[in-house]
Parts: structure tokens; sequence; C-alpha cells
């Protein structure tokens, strides 16, 4: 009767590791997507004024359509790779995607900010400098949304590394996440223009 009673306490306490790992891998996974949503946001406010700062340049900058364009083909490549992470937070293709993207057009804006130093007329327009101004807050804020959704992935891989969530992990496919790593250092900073 004494053994008996020993399985089935060993059998519960067994039982509550794996159900306590489980869902405390699952609230991190969670975390670490809603994470990733509140860089999708800032992201999204990020492409949505890219248009407005290229049609506002485009008005003065009448020979530049080349680099015009290519901040256009920048952004939407940053778009579709962030609509694939957004699918899947985590995954390591598609943060490396979207981080590859994230510098094309970030090296893209520079290098329209640089020819808009030619444009005095540009640098002046207060629309111009408007769009600046809220680009440069919302990659202040697409930082700051990083630095959480890498926190919350950090914590997940750490959970789902230790043991006895490890091999929960590996049990229910929890896979690991993909840090969402900072673009290369010469791009890594907003352009800062002085109008």
């Amino acid at each position: 009767m004494g053994f008996f009673i020993f399985l089935v306490v060993l059998v519960l306490v067994i039982g509550f590791i794996v159900m306590d790992s489980y869902n405390r891998l699952v609230t991190l996974r969670n975390r670490y997507k809603n994470a990733y949503s509140q860089i999708d946001v800032q992201l999204q406010r990020r492409y949505d004024l890219i248009p407005n700062l290229v049609e506002t340049a485009k008005g003065y900058m009448k020979h530049e359509r080349e680099t015009l364009e290519a901040v256009i083909a920048a952004r939407n490549a940053a778009v579709n790779a962030n609509s694939q992470a957004a699918r899947d937070p985590g995954n390591p293709q598609a943060m490396q995607q979207l981080g590859a993207a994230e510098a094309t057009l970030s090296g893209a804006l520079g290098r329209l900010m640089v020819l808009s130093e030619a444009y005095p007329d540009l640098k002046a327009d207060r629309s111009m400098s408007q769009v600046m101004e809220e680009l440069t807050s919302t990659e202040n804020r697409v930082a700051f949304a990083r630095q959480a959704f890498n926190d919350a992935v950090t914590l997940y891989n750490t959970k789902r590394e230790v043991f006895p969530s490890n091999v929960i992990a590996t049990s229910f496919n929890f896979s690991p996440a993909e840090l969402l790593e900072e673009v290369a250092p010469e791009v890594k900073q907003a352009p800062r223009i002085s109008f």
C-alpha cells in the first residue's frame, strides 16, 4: 500500500512539473510574440512615413529619381520581410530576412538624406522637417520595441534550455526563437539632418 501511494505521489509530482514547464513555455512564447507585435506597429508607422518623405523630396530632387526609387523598393522589401516575420516571430530565417531588409532600407534612407543636403529648399521645407522628425521618433520606438522583443526571446530560449523544461520543450516541439539583431553599425543610427 505504501509503495502504491509513493507511485501516485511520484506521478502527480512529475505531472505537475510537466504541466508547469509546458505552461511557462507557452507563456514565454506568447510574450515574445506580443513583443514582436509592438515592433510590427512601429515598423508599419515607419513604412507609412516613407512615401510621404519620398513625395516631399520628389518635388525638389527631380534629378535623383534613382535614389527615390531605391528608397521605395527598399521600403517594399522591408514591408514584405516584416509581414513574414509577423506571421512567425522568432523564426530564424524570417528574422534574418527582416534584419537584412531593414538594413537595406536604412542605407537607402541614409543616402537620400545625404543627397537632400544638396537641396537647400528641401532642407527648409516644413513637411520634410516634420516627416524627418517623425521618422527619428519612430526609429527610437523601434529600438525600444526591439530590445523588449529580444529580452522576451532570451527568457523563452533560456527556459527551453534548462532542465527539466528542455525535456518538455523537445517533447512538445518548442523550437528556439531568433533574436532580431540590430542593423549593421554603419546604418543603425537614424539619419540626422539639420533643417
